[in-house]
């Protein structure tokens, strides 16, 4: 298995060619940050949403009744919840470790790094606001949220200065400067 990226777009209209260009984009920057980071393997979803469904999410899951510009949904932080899964990815209520089929024993979800969503009209707003490009503006938040995902937080000033660092890396080697 490789460092994948799957992306969903939920704005009307969906996606078009200019999306498609987006994702070679933020598939590059995920190769870059995963090797930064020695994260080898996962899936990391994406959704490209505007500002009514981050606001959404973003009241339901943080307790904000507004929009932002991107959320985190981490899939390897903490502890592994406590639920065996059967050869067809059901829970087994027994907990019978005795599989059928082998290679789907275990978490059929353990590849899944988590999902970033990030709000295109915020994003864009951003980039106006800021004086750089969308391009920038959207790898910035997404490099953002894969370092969310494997765990990184900025709560503090040093903390801060350590996540905004190895962001500004990642986007240097892949040449969205400001």
């Amino acid at each position: 298995m490789t460092l994948s990226l799957e992306w969903i777009d939920e704005r009307e209209g969906g996606a078009g060619e200019r999306e498609e260009k987006w994702m070679d984009l933020l598939e590059k920057l995920l190769h870059i940050a995963g090797e930064k980071e020695d994260v080898q393997d996962g899936i990391v979803t994406l959704t490209l949403t505007d500002d009514e469904g981050i606001r959404e999410l973003n009241r339901q899951y943080r307790g904000l009744d507004k929009p932002t510009d991107v959320l985190s949904f981490s899939l390897v932080e903490g502890e592994e919840p406590d639920i065996q899964y059967n050869d067809e990815y059901e829970a087994s209520e027994d907990g019978d470790e005795n599989w059928q089929d082998e290679e789907k024993a275990g978490n059929p979800f353990s590849d899944l790094l988590g999902d970033i969503v990030i709000s295109v009209p915020r994003a864009e707003a951003q980039a106006e606001e800021y004086g750089h490009s969308f391009e920038r503006e959207l790898g910035f938040l997404f490099v953002h949220g894969f370092l969310h995902l494997i765990g990184y937080d900025h709560g503090d000033e040093e903390q801060e200065r350590e996540m905004f660092g190895k962001q500004e890396e990642v986007l240097k080697e892949a040449g969205l400067t400001r």
